[in-house]
């Protein structure tokens, strides 16, 4: 398990993080500059933190209060840059092995040979970096990490640079790989929500230096606590609201001239509320619907995509974003009436604390 409580300031930023990662890939989700890198360059030892402590599997990495700093080298956690940061000048099988100068020459050989199997990258062990494909060259670093036998391994963007028509391959490969030949501890810092969701088990929001909220994937999508974790994970519609009507099993809200229902989720209410609805849960009807939660609305505008429409209404006062799959919903794209009727799903309408 994976302990930490730090904070760190440099210049006018202030990183304050505390939490928990056991087993599994937690996805560290936020914007540029939220201290997402230097949460684990603290953790690594890369950077040393103001105070707070750091332990891994019981053991202290970190400790301002007794005076604890594990050198990096020495805390036996593997890291997979962007960029990979593999050595130019080295062939692959001498990046494999360049982390295990401090074993025996003939045990350091049957390792490598057995991590290039493994790793799929046998014929290329000769193979300069510029001469391999973005696969082999992740293939190759992990390799070079995984070796070490790390009881945390840290994934920096890994798929940031690289091209959309390959990145969901590769994406696929490196967690088919790191669940085959790991069991340890994987943070995985990402500011793509899609991303976080297909990889991990877990995601925590980081903004301007504060954890906002860590959770199954699940709650954070469909439970966000607060506006800001809404909107970094895409969030699209987000209504003022007051409540109505409270019941146990529904709510009954108004946002402008429109009252609708929301499930009772339990949560602790206050007169400053915030309804949000996921894009891809509304839904539209040409014909009358006798669904609960149906209104009439106005097609303010259409923004045709490849595989969808995003579809911009009115409705109660409200401007609301809807996305519709063409195959699922062909009729709505082609018509040319401005009405229409609006499905809010009760059960994905989530409500959350304004915390702007």
């Amino acid at each position: 398990m994976l302990e930490v409580s730090l904070k760190k300031t440099l210049g006018k930023f202030t990183l304050q993080s505390s939490f928990t990662a056991d087993k599994g890939v937690l996805g560290i989700l936020g914007a540029s500059g939220c201290g997402k890198s230097m949460t684990l360059k603290c953790i690594s030892g890369l950077q040393t933190p103001d105070e707070g402590s750091i332990r891994l599997n019981g053991a202290l990495l970190f400790s301002s209060e007794s005076k604890v700093n594990i050198p990096s080298r020495e805390r036996n956690i593997g890291y997979v840059f962007q960029n990979y940061a593999l050595f130019p000048h080295l062939t692959v099988r001498q990046n494999i092995a360049y982390g295990m100068k401090h074993f025996e020459k003939s045990q350091r050989a049957q390792k490598v040979t057995h991590m290039i199997e493994k790793m799929q990258l046998k014929g290329l062990e000769h193979h300069y970096p510029s001469q391999l494909s973005g696969g082999q060259q992740q293939r190759t670093a992990l390799a070079r990490t995984l070796i070490t036998e790390p009881d945390l391994l840290f994934l920096d963007e890994p798929f940031s640079a690289l091209d959309s028509h390959i990145k969901y391959l590769l994406e696929k490969e490196l967690m088919k790989i790191i669940k085959e030949n790991f069991n340890g501890i994987v943070l995985l810092v990402t500011h793509n929500i899609e991303e976080a969701y297909r990889i991990c088990d877990q995601i925590m929001i980081m903004d301007q230096g504060l954890n906002l909220q860590l959770g199954p994937k699940e709650d954070i999508i469909n439970k966000p606590i607060n506006l800001t974790t809404a909107r970094i994970t895409g969030c699209k519609n987000i209504l003022d609201v007051s409540i109505l009507e409270e019941h146990k099993d529904y709510l009954l809200l108004k946002s402008n001239a429109l009252i609708f229902k929301a499930a009772n989720n339990q949560i602790p209410l206050s007169d400053s509320m915030l309804a949000g609805i996921r894009a891809h849960h509304l839904r539209l009807y040409s014909e009358k619907s006798h669904k609960d939660n149906v209104f009439d609305c106005e097609i303010m505008e259409k923004i045709e995509g490849v595989f969808s429409t995003t579809i911009i209404v009115n409705c109660g006062g409200n401007v609301l974003q809807l996305e519709i799959a063409k195959a699922s919903c062909p009729h709505i794209s082609e018509s040319n009436t401005n009405k229409i009727k609006l499905h809010i799903p009760m059960k994905h309408v989530f409500l959350m604390e304004n915390d702007l």
